[in-house]
């Protein structure tokens, strides 16, 4: 079997692919995040039920990532992904001709589970295809196409609305995401080491419970589901905090915040190097407490102490997920397919989660209730990550599941 070696063609040529599969999925994913403040006040919604154009995105990408998955290992990994990005720019587009809330969440969840034939198989085609040395870096270099296309979605479309009005700005994402698309057809080699098997319902759903049943995994589930829903939690409600007094800033400006997450583009590929010369256990320690410490700063009242609060929580983010997410693909011994769409179901259940239940700190309890919640889930997440080095390594657990099953 052959594997992809860092500084070959067929390196560069998988890593422009996923860095475009990451833009487009997260182009689309969060364009909605910045313009949650413009819902409320166009459809007359509250903050809590504005977040949804985003949760019941995240919730229906988990779902879908639990099926598409398990249809990769009988379809192929690529032709799955390319499904995938091609429906979510075209959904992507009827969101942008939505005249009503309701219609617009309607398109919003079929196209979250559209988006789910990507990021689950992105991860497993890394594991099989990528020689293990350069797997880290391969997936810090996907994960920094995550955290670009966040950016621009979020920054285009928090513009654009201001310039012409959402659905200006959300057909123009589309657009850039159809290109992506195209990149990602031409660029991604064929996989090499995929071996299709047949749908065996019963086989794959023993196949998940594996999985589950590994202590190691459910706790890398768990930090997961904890980051994300700690994100967006934070970048959900922050635009109500600075569109109000006494900072007031327009849309644009809010946009522009979110250019912050260009930092996840350093932070996933430092956090790879990071737990190669000390560990993923420490790098994973020390990922999550930036994103605390980030997180903390956003109390000051001082604008620009509270923004500086934001790159820094992003910083650990993305590093903390390059830790986890890498962590499941080595963990995983056999069925990476099943691990990589187990850990982002409950990533991206934590969104869905995470991101509306502040609304209700939110509304209860303002900006200080909102980092309350997001400080307890961190607190979690630091706590259960201390436990993975007293878990047992992933082949005896796996064995040992085999043998049961």
């Amino acid at each position: 079997m052959g594997y992809i070696q860092q500084g070959t063609s067929a390196f560069r040529k998988s890593n422009l692919a996923f860095f475009a599969a990451g833009f487009n999925t997260f182009a689309i994913l969060y364009s909605t995040q910045p313009l949650m403040p413009e819902y409320t006040k166009e459809f007359h919604i509250s903050p809590t039920a504005a977040s949804l154009s985003l949760s019941m995105t995240t919730i229906s990408l988990a779902v879908s990532m639990l099926l598409m998955g398990s249809l990769s290992e009988v379809w192929g990994r690529k032709p799955v992904m390319i499904f995938s990005m091609l429906a979510a720019s075209l959904l992507s587009i009827l969101t942008a001709l939505s005249t009503t809330y309701e219609e617009l969440l309607a398109f919003r969840v079929i196209l979250g589970f559209a988006l789910g034939g990507l990021p689950s198989i992105a991860m497993a085609y890394l594991g099989e295809e990528m020689e293990p040395d350069s797997l880290g870096v391969a997936m810090g270099l996907y994960i920094s196409g995550n955290a670009l296309g966040a950016v621009c979605g979020r920054v285009v479309s928090g513009i654009l609305t201001d310039i012409f009005n959402w659905h200006a700005a959300i057909g123009t994402i589309s657009f850039i995401s159809l290109i992506a698309s195209f990149i990602f057809f031409v660029s991604l080699p064929k996989s090499q080491n995929f071996h299709p098997r047949s749908l065996e319902i019963g086989k794959l759903l023993v196949s998940l419970t594996n999985h589950l049943k590994d202590p190691g995994m459910l706790i890398l589930f768990g930090i997961g589901f904890l980051i994300l829903g700690s994100n967006v939690a934070l970048f959900n409600y922050i635009g109500y905090v600075l569109t109000a007094p006494p900072y007031s800033l327009s849309q644009t400006l809010v946009g522009w915040i979110f250019i912050v997450f260009l930092v996840g583009t350093f932070s996933s590929v430092w956090a790879a190097k990071l737990a190669t010369r000390h560990g993923r256990q420490k790098a994973l320690t020390y990922s999550l407490l930036i994103t605390l410490a980030g997180v903390i700063l956003t109390l000051n009242s001082h604008l620009w102490i509270k923004i500086l609060g934001l790159p820094i929580m992003t910083f650990g983010f993305f590093g903390s997920h390059s830790i986890a997410s890498g962590w499941v693909g080595r963990r995983a011994l056999r069925d990476k397919a099943q691990a990589s769409s187990l850990y982002l179901f409950f990533y991206y259940a934590g969104s869905g989660i995470g991101g509306t239940m502040a609304g209700g700190f939110w509304t209860s309890f303002g900006w200080g209730g909102v980092v309350g919640m997001i400080t307890g889930f961190l607190l979690i997440a630091l706590a259960i990550a201390f436990l993975l080095a007293k878990v047992a390594p992933a082949g005896s657990v796996q064995t040992r599941n085999s043998a049961v099953s």
